[in-house]
């Protein structure tokens, strides 16, 4: 069980401080996103050499490696969003009279750069790592893609507790493209996949036959999914946003922008 509890401790708190030191970030001034995506830039680039590094490491450290560089790669895609730097044709407020098709291909024009810049990098991933006996890092990323996708379907559903906590100013208007419901269809089927994917790692990272590295790997990516299964919970009840990253996301404030668009977003 230690082997276990190790990684798992691991991937809640590199979870926790990335994304606080990304709300903290995207919350500073705009005239230092520049600097701030620049330095971050370089970060990634040098993770995504040393994830091909670890790809070819069986060990723990290779599973740790992968992990990490997976993360920070991550994280630069969303500082990027959360900038407004890579998000999508369109950067105003949902159109009012917009319905069914026409209200989802509105919403898509919104972030469908950041969605493309995702997938191409996820491409460039699996082809770095094709046939490394580590795939961790790849998983990873692969993990966060799918529990990511499925949250931003059922925001744009409907769910009784949008993320509004975490849309810094520069990309508000994406509020107006939320719509608060108590149950959408989608949802059930959403919990259950990613319930299922976190049992079956679970499954690997304890199965006894597991050398140590995959069994360090799998543990990683559980407390990684189980992360996504709590997102998902907290998409239909309250969520700890501010007990959690109150020090990153600053006092609470309420601009006209955000007052705007929260009231259209329950409609």
């Amino acid at each position: 069980m230690v082997q276990f509890g190790a990684p798992l401790l691991f991937a809640l708190i590199l979870w926790w401080v990335s994304t606080g030191a990304i709300l903290w970030l995207v919350r500073r001034p705009r005239e230092s996103f520049r600097f701030s995506l620049l330095v971050y830039s370089a970060v990634a680039g040098a993770t995504l050499a040393g994830l091909t590094v670890s790809a070819r490491d069986t060990g723990v450290s290779g599973a740790y490696g992968g992990f990490f560089c997976a993360l920070v790669i991550w994280g630069w895609h969303e500082m990027g969003f959360l900038m407004g730097v890579v998000t999508g044709p369109r950067r105003t407020v949902c159109p009012p009279d917009a319905r069914g098709w026409a209200r989802f291909r509105a919403a898509a024009e919104t972030l469908i750069h950041h969605e493309i810049a995702l997938m191409l990098t996820a491409i460039v991933i699996v082809l770095l790592t094709w046939d490394a006996p580590n795939q961790t890092g790849t998983l990873t990323f692969l993990l966060l893609l799918g529990m990511r996708l499925s949250t931003k379907l059922n925001i744009f559903l409907g769910v009784a507790n949008p993320p509004n906590t975490f849309l810094p100013e520069p990309i508000a208007y994406l509020h107006s493209y939320f719509r608060r419901r108590r149950f959408n269809a989608l949802f059930p089927l959403s919990l259950a996949l990613s319930v299922g994917v976190t049992w079956l790692l679970a499954r690997l990272a304890l199965d006894p036959e597991a050398s140590a590295g995959d069994a360090a790997g799998f543990a990683l990516l559980f407390g990684l999914a189980a992360l996504g299964v709590l997102e998902h919970a907290f998409l239909m009840t309250p969520s700890p946003d501010r007990a959690l990253w109150g020090w990153a996301l600053g006092p609470a404030r309420k601009t006209k922008t955000t007052l705007a668009l929260a009231g259209e977003s329950e409609q």
